[in-house]
Formats: C-alpha cells, sequence, structure tokens
C-alpha cells in the first residue's frame, strides 16, 4: 500500500526525539540511528516491485548528487526484498547511497510513530540531531523533497 502523498514539515521545537534503529546494511556493516546524528539525514523506505518506489528512485539519486557534497546522508530502508532483488533495483536505477535490509520489519517498527507501516515508499529528513524534520508519506516530488532538505542544511 503506497503513502497517501502528504508532506510534514516539524518545526524545531516541535520535533521528538532522536530516532532510534539497529539495523545491518546488505554487506553486514551495521547502522544505528546514532550513527546518523551530526549531519541531517534522509531515510526512504522501499521495495522493489513497489511501482511508486520506482517513480521516485530518480528522483532520490538527483537529490543524493545535490546533497551529498553538503554532508546529507541518505540511507534506504528496504523493508522486503533478498539482497539479489535489491541490489538489481539499486543497480537499475544507479542507486548510489546504501540500504540496509529489513525484511523483519525492525526498522519500520521503530518509526512507527513517523511512518505507518503500510505506508510504503515514505521519506524522513532527519535533522542533524536525529530527530524528524519532515515526513513525505508515497513517492516524494523532488522539488518539494529538495526544499525539505533545503531547510535541514540550512539549521545551524
Amino acid at each position: 500500500i503506497a503513502g497517501d502523498g502528504s508532506v510534514a514539515e516539524f518545526a524545531p521545537g516541535e520535533r521528538g526525539a532522536p530516532v532510534e534503529f539497529t539495523a545491518e546494511l546488505f554487506d553486514g556493516t551495521p547502522v544505528t540511528g546514532e550513527s546518523l546524528r551530526g549531519e541531517p539525514a534522509l531515510l526512504n523506505f522501499w521495495y522493489a516491485a513497489c511501482a511508486p518506489c520506482r517513480v521516485e528512485a530518480p528522483h532520490l539519486v538527483s537529490l543524493h548528487e545535490r546533497f551529498a557534497p553538503q554532508g546529507v546522508a541518505f540511507l534506504g530502508v528496504n523493508v522486503r526484498d533478498t539482497v539479489t532483488t535489491a541490489q538489481a533495483f539499486e543497480r537499475t536505477f544507479a542507486i548510489p547511497y546504501p540500504s540496509v535490509e529489513d525484511a523483519s520489519g525492525d526498522v519500520l517498527l521503530a518509526m512507527t510513530d513517523h511512518v505507518p507501516p503500510q505506508a510504503v515508499p515514505s521519506t524522513l529528513v532527519l535533522d542533524r540531531r536525529g530527530r524528524v524534520a519532515a515526513r513525505v508519506l508515497g513517492a516524494v516530488q523532488e522539488g518539494t523533497l529538495g526544499a525539505l532538505l533545503d531547510t535541514v542544511v540550512a539549521e545551524s
């Protein structure tokens, strides 16, 4: 089930606690919510057979090219696929950033305060402290997500 396309942005004083999760990249490298702190970050929940995920993939690649030099970390959260399927998707769309394997749903469940489990794709923008600064439920629009990232990058 795809998200409804809604976008929410949260002022610094309205943001909750930093996100907490533990996961592994498909190569076994551990990643935690804490490891993303210090710079803004983007978490994108996806899987290969998700049609809206395929639509948004080029936008995420473009945004990564624009924002990675500014220190923004991008991390995919693959909620369904085997390593082979996920890597095929990443090759097809030339995804330049890593994804964690979340077939167990542990990361998605850790984010239920921010992302409904059935809303894939969904994207969270985290501030430097690891707090959710913005959320997009559904496929991202490049201009909208770019503006949300501009906001967190500009925050000191």
